[in-house]
């Protein structure tokens, strides 16, 4: 891994977008669009919540590149901006299902 030239910005902008995918609601949003692009009604629908709220957590998401937009005809369909995002995100969740190892104290009992 290369470390970028201007590390504190760097810095802040990943604090950032951990930030932004460290809320629930908005998770369960960019997961909605990972397999497929979908609509802003049917990730409403799909998660319980009010097309307005969807659509706040999805102009903050896209400000961040976290997720992009295509326009068909009427409707706005959603899916994660490029592979980083959704690799990031399969990354994470194995990460979360590998078993929790025993620390080590570094005395063999």
């Amino acid at each position: 891994m290369s470390i970028p030239p201007d590390t504190d910005n760097a810095v802040d902008e990943l604090a950032d977008l951990f930030h932004l995918l460290g809320d629930p609601t908005r998770l369960r949003i960019v997961l909605a669009c990972l397999a497929q692009p979908i609509a802003v009604g049917d990730i409403a629908a799909a998660l319980n919540l009010s097309s307005s709220l969807v659509s706040h957590h999805l102009r903050l998401l896209r400000a961040a590149r976290i997720v992009k937009a295509e326009r068909q005809g009427k409707q706005v369909f959603y899916a994660a901006a490029d592979a980083h995002i959704s690799g990031l995100l399969a990354n994470m969740f194995e990460h979360i299902a590998e078993p929790i190892a025993e620390p080590t104290t570094g005395l063999d009992a």
